[in-house]
């Protein structure tokens, strides 16, 4: 079937669509229909079947006779380690933890928070939740103690899941004190806690709270699969709220069974043996789709790196995991991809490995410039996919379907809406805006399985948050447009377009244009105030390793290319070259923390970030163009 009829058949007959996807998945008890409205505009999916995540993910292709098959491969440069774990040896691994955990009382509908780097041990922790009917909250490692009580105290978690320490390149970041700091700050307190000893930092254990990770499963009894109801939540996710509260994100079980397998083949193509990798981390959404889940509910086998896109120990690395392990799709952020480009601007690098079995390179976090995209498509010889999704859907709102029809892609587009997603461009009064005109990004009601029924406790705050700015749709926040075939161009968080003297601007539009100059590694537009016009825009530059031009002719090079592509009506004068950008540790750049410094406004750091020291950077290279300006 093409696209086109895919798409189709699931707008003339969603129930049907679902009901057909949710027979790639094992229940205990098939639901009776996939969606559940009477509690609308919060839906639930395949609401009163009975099934496990864990199940699906392990013991089921164990049953199927595939257990020799290898499930996880972990391979961890910063500490020289690799070693492949078969689904039959998950199975014993995850019963086992599973075991433990129940003899220490966790049952079904506990809370287990998860503070863990990138190691399998995380995956075996999250299956083991899901083996138990436990939801699991993961928090990314390493966080700041007063950001984890924060997610303590509203997930209540009966009990904390860590390790002792992670692994960053230059240096070992001690999660066992922070851990200890946020607990004497939560008020809620954990029953217990485990912790994973690793080689490199052996932490203190508190006698009577903390365990072992090997000597508290010894002796236990493995548990085996508990059935849930399919609106059971899998996990909490917590995201950054605009309150300074973060959001818990929940996940419905069987509609993340069913999303999730429905994606491997039609949007990823991969089939189960195949080798997927997602080099993201556990603790973003990315690492809860595609590390954790997808490739085991699929069948596949999925990586676990331990490392970054550079300096562990070169901008090789990835073509070595590809070839090593024969890696069939590679899913990553734009700015991994950015970074490797300015390193081995030519691909050297790449001339050492073989990446024949390699098809498909895949792209989402980070708006992926169409310079980054012909870069790697020169380099790599395969298609390069932007696609489109949110903590909140857990899998992806646009994309190329490269298992059911490869479409023609669009540089500067994350290609067309998937299956279950009604994608429209609406005006501030809700009105759909015509083809090519940008707008705010709304998605009709209900959102298809896999997606966030509500927030954890907190259905108000997903209503307020989400639902209504334009009844009858989510809000994505995110701001752009649609071309005549029905591609989306996703130009900007709404906060991100810029009001120049009355003109609507978009940051993503001027960055594409600085990103295709030659010198351009990297690139952030932000708006700053401006007494006359309202806002202006500003750029930030990182240029590529080895460039010898003079930064004053680059600046200037880039202002006479925004003139020239976008116009003079865009005001683009201001542009800074700097060393980095500021970024999450997914590698999405805080525009918004560099505005407020841009202006002189107050703001907090983010908990997120990667190097805070970054930002006395920026703060260095504003204040050269004069910024805050002095009232």
């Amino acid at each position: 079937m093409t696209y086109a009829a895919v798409y189709n058949s699931w707008k003339s007959d969603p129930e049907a669509f679902w009901m057909k996807a949710a027979e790639g998945i094992s229940w205990y008890k098939p639901p009776s229909k996939a969606l559940f409205d009477e509690k609308a505009p919060v839906y639930e999916w395949f609401a009163d079947a009975q099934v496990n995540t864990c199940y699906n993910a392990v013991d089921r292709h164990v049953e199927a006779g595939h257990g020799a098959r290898t499930a996880i491969i972990y391979d961890s440069p910063v500490t020289n380690t690799k070693h492949k774990i078969s689904y039959a040896e998950l199975q014993t691994r995850v019963a086992s933890l599973a075991g433990a955990l129940r003899a220490k009382g966790v049952e079904k509908g506990d809370r287990v928070l998860i503070y863990m780097p990138m190691v399998p041990e995380a995956i075996e922790a999250m299956l083991a939740c899901g083996r138990l009917g436990a939801i699991h909250s993961v928090v990314f490692g390493g966080f700041a103690a007063n950001e984890l009580a924060v997610r303590i105290d509203d997930a209540k978690p009966k009990a904390i899941i860590a390790a002792s320490c992670g692994i960053e390149p230059n240096r070992v970041i001690h999660y066992k004190p922070l851990l200890d700091e946020a607990i004497e700050l939560a008020a809620h307190k954990p029953d217990f806690c485990v912790i994973f000893q690793r080689e490199q930092e052996v932490a203190q254990l508190i006698e009577g709270r903390d365990y072992s990770w090997h000597g508290f499963q010894y002796g236990v009894e493995p548990a085996e699969c508990v059935p849930v109801a399919g609106n059971h939540p899998s996990y909490i996710l917590y995201t950054s709220g605009t309150t300074g509260q973060p959001k818990g994100v929940i996940r419905h079980t069987a509609g993340q069974l069913v999303a999730l397998d429905w994606t491997m083949k039609a949007i990823y193509d991969i089939d189960a043996g195949d080798v997927f990798w997602a080099a993201s981390d556990v603790g973003w959404v990315v690492g809860h789709s595609y590390i954790a889940y997808g490739q085991l509910i699929h069948g596949a086998t999925t990586i676990v790196f331990e490392g970054k896109p550079v300096g562990t120990p070169d901008a090789g690395t990835f073509w070595r995991i590809i070839s090593e392990y024969g890696v069939k799709a590679l899913f990553t952020a734009p700015t991994a991809f950015r970074a490797i480009k300015r390193e081995d601007p030519n691909g050297e690098l790449l001339k050492k490995y073989d990446l024949s079995k390699f098809e498909t390179l895949f792209l989402a976090g980070e708006r992926a410039d169409p310079d980054t995209i012909t870069w790697a498509q020169d380099q790599l010889g395969v298609p390069v996919i932007d696609h489109w999704w949110q903590t909140e859907t857990g899998w992806a709102i646009a994309a190329n379907p490269m298992g059911i029809e490869p479409l023609p892609v669009k540089l500067g587009s994350p290609s067309v809406a998937m299956p279950g997603y009604d994608v429209q461009i609406l005006d501030e009064s809700g009105n759909e805006m015509p083809a090519g005109e940008m707008g705010a990004i709304a998605i009709k009601l209900p959102l298809p399985p896999g997606t966030l029924p509500t927030l954890w406790n907190a259905e108000e705050r997903f209503v307020s948050a989400y639902l209504e700015t334009f009844p009858g749709y989510y809000e994505t926040g995110d701001a752009g447009y649609k071309d005549e075939d029905g591609y989306l161009y996703i130009m900007a968080r709404t906060d991100d377009v810029i009001n120049v003297a009355g003109h609507r601007l978009s940051t993503g539009a001027m960055e594409e244009v600085l990103a295709s100059h030659p010198d351009v590694a990297e690139c952030a537009v932000i708006g700053v105030a401006d007494k006359l016009k309202g806002q202006l825009p500003l750029g930030f530059l990182c240029l590529n390793a080895g460039c010898e031009r003079g930064h004053e002719d680059i600046v200037k090079d880039v202002v006479k290319l925004v003139r020239e592509k976008i116009g003079p009506v865009a005001a683009f004068k201001l542009a800074v070259v700097v060393d980095r950008l500021p970024k999450t540790r997914s590698g999405k750049i805080l525009r918004a923390t560099m505005v407020k410094i841009a202006n002189g406004q107050v703001f907090k750091v983010p908990a997120t970030i990667d190097d805070p020291a970054i930002l006395d950077e920026i703060t260095d290279a504003l204040g050269s163009l004069g910024y805050p300006e002095q009232s």
